[in-house]
């Protein structure tokens, strides 16, 4: 029988809204987030680093399996660094675009009209590199080291990244979620520890004033919702 493991308890901090403020700060932030949309053409402009450690923090506030947090943020703001994580990425997505992606994801890709080449890598003032923490490590008393297991981590760290995304675009600065495939070339540049993984790399800044989008809309609630009565 396993040893039992008492933990302690506070009391739940819950605020009781109005049915009116709680629709009305619904529809607040429906209409903020509305207005998100993935930036392919940054402005140099600096970002505040306050504003950055305010939405990493908000990130962290994601639930995650047994409260393990299992993610790692490296924030990238040196020129040199983002150039070579540039080089690195156009590398494996100029492979992609030439002989890894079917067919079928590149005409998917065409009315984006994204290629193998990218330069906001370098011109975004902020990566935001996002790693999976596979396993915890720590002391085991007698001077080496063990694994601590971490449960449900592709979920919790998709939930912290989304936590991130609409923290940073509710602050007024744009985003990229950007994956290239692999992504090893980031724990070689970032020099990071084995038990960590790449998991998104995000640029953040202030959208170019010419920056443009794809005429592009999102499902309606009807046809990515079922309600069950």
């Amino acid at each position: 029988m396993s040893e039992r493991i008492d933990h302690s308890f506070s009391a739940l901090e819950f605020e009781q809204l109005s049915p009116e403020e709680q629709l009305s700060r619904a529809r607040e932030f429906e209409s903020r987030m509305r207005t998100r949309r993935t930036v392919r053409k940054f402005s140099p402009r600096q970002v505040p680093r306050e504003l950055i450690e305010t939405a990493l923090r908000i990130a962290s506030r994601a639930p995650s399996g047994a409260n393990q947090q299992p993610w790692r943020f490296v924030v990238v703001l040196d020129p040199e660094i983002k150039r070579q994580i540039r080089v690195a990425a156009e590398a494996e997505e100029k492979h992609n675009y030439e002989q890894r992606f079917p067919q079928e994801w590149l005409d998917a890709l065409a009315a984006l009209a994204t290629d193998w080449h990218k330069d906001f890598l370098e011109i975004a003032p902020c990566l935001i590199a996002v790693f999976r923490v596979d396993y915890g490590i720590e002391p085991d008393g007698e001077g080496n080291q063990r694994k601590i297991k971490h449960y449900y981590v592709q979920e919790s760290v998709g939930i912290a990244c989304g936590f991130l995304i609409a923290a940073l675009h509710w602050m007024g600065l744009a985003t990229l979620t950007h994956t290239p495939s692999p992504m090893g070339f980031l724990s070689q540049v970032l020099q990071r520890p084995a038990n960590e993984k790449p998991y998104l790399l995000l640029p953040v800044g202030f959208p170019a004033d010419d920056a443009e989008v794809p005429d592009i809309t999102k499902r309606s609630l009807s046809e990515t919702a079922v309600f069950v009565e």
